[in-house]
């Protein structure tokens, strides 16, 4: 006599072998070089915006390692919702450019610069970063014609710094004017499991200075970008000079 519940649903022990035999099948296809490379060591991303200048700019291709700060909800393409906290977690140093995603927006993939760390104090003078209540050490370079990273006509000029953290992370900045709506800030005290980014064209960035990115939680990251490995100016040519490590 046929069971109806079998007709329906595979007895246990049918269940578990059919599971075990599509394993086996699918380890090669999980271990390939390609998978291997994809999903579990590198994600290559473009950048669509110049809010990084003159970091990365758009055109740049780049690579964000996965296993820089460990495993978690965002590491992986159609991980389930409920899933929670970082296997193999580790985190950013001050300096690191990240990818991420924010509370407020799940779906989207954004680039930063990791300048506060929890407990730390974060405000911007008069255009300058504090940390701890302490000026972040930073130089004037020679300016240059803006572009458009200023988001202005051609021709203006952008003044550059040279900004170093504590920990000895250097990068240039851009600022675009005086005064910026985000030059002057008030006190942002990091909150635990939470990191504070910056973009490093300070003028024209949406980042942690504003309430709806935040501050980012640790969980929330994707890999630290570690490499452009292809640029192409607006009018499709190649850029040479841009592809390599990113500091």
């Amino acid at each position: 006599m046929t069971i109806v519940q079998d007709t329906i649903r595979p007895p246990a022990q049918s269940r578990e072998w059919k599971a075990i035999v599509i394993l086996i099948l699918l380890v090669p296809v999980l271990w390939s070089p390609v998978i291997l490379f994809r999903f579990v060591l590198f994600q290559p991303f473009n950048i669509p915006s110049n809010s990084m200048a003159p970091t990365l700019m758009v055109g740049d291709y780049i690579f964000a390692a996965k296993y820089a700060y460990g495993y978690g909800r965002y590491s992986f393409p159609f991980a389930p919702s409920f899933v929670s906290g970082r296997f193999r977690a580790a985190d950013p140093d001050y300096g690191d450019v990240v990818v991420f995603r924010t509370p407020k927006d799940s779906s989207t993939d954004y680039v930063k610069r990791v300048v506060g760390l929890p407990g730390d104090r974060i405000q911007m003078r008069q255009g300058q970063l504090f940390l701890n209540d302490i000026p972040v050490t930073r130089v004037a370079l020679k300016e240059l014609p803006a572009g458009s990273t200023c988001g202005g006509e051609f021709g203006g000029r952008v003044r550059r710094w040279r900004e170093t953290m504590p920990n000895g992370a250097s990068y240039v900045t851009y600022d675009c004017i005086d005064n910026g709506f985000l030059d002057n800030t008030s006190v942002y005290i990091v909150p635990s499991g939470h990191f504070f980014a910056l973009g490093d064209n300070r003028d024209n960035s949406t980042d942690s200075r504003v309430a709806t990115m935040g501050f980012i939680p640790m969980d929330n990251l994707v890999g630290k970008v570690t490499r452009i490995f292809w640029s192409l100016d607006a009018g499709g040519g190649l850029r040479p000079n841009r592809m390599g490590k990113v500091g």
